[in-house]
């Protein structure tokens, strides 16, 4: 059984911080890519970071490069999402995923588990 939980976000001001966590469980580590999405109300899930477990390789959306970092503590098998410098376009219930079987890192269709989604709103 594989389970993600996530925490961390919250109500922030425009140019603040967040940091994102989402612990893993269950993971056989067969599969290094995670990554983190995001969904804004009416809009489509859309990629924002992802990570290579083993490398560790990194990847962000255009749209949070500078501003995002993603990392990974192995000891804790947990994943960070670092935010700074937040935006109110940044506002939206953001997503672990793990598991990952694709070929592209962005794709969420790539990942076969996900967390329930932790809450980010940024005020202007």
């Amino acid at each position: 059984q594989v389970q993600l939980v996530e925490s961390g976000g919250g109500l922030v001001q425009a140019g603040g911080s967040l940091r994102l966590s989402c612990a893993a469980s269950g993971l056989t580590f067969s599969r290094y890519t995670m990554g983190w999405f995001r969904q804004a109300p009416g809009k489509e899930r859309e990629f924002v970071a992802a990570i290579n477990w083993r490398d560790p390789s990194t990847y962000y959306a255009d749209s949070v490069k500078g501003r995002f970092t993603i990392s990974r503590d192995n000891a804790k098998v947990t994943v960070y999402l670092q935010m700074n410098s937040l935006k109110p376009e940044d506002t939206a219930v953001y997503y672990c995923a793990a598991n990952f079987f694709g070929s592209t890192y962005a794709l969420g269709d790539s990942y076969r588990n996900w967390g329930q989604g932790t809450q980010v709103t940024v005020s202007s």
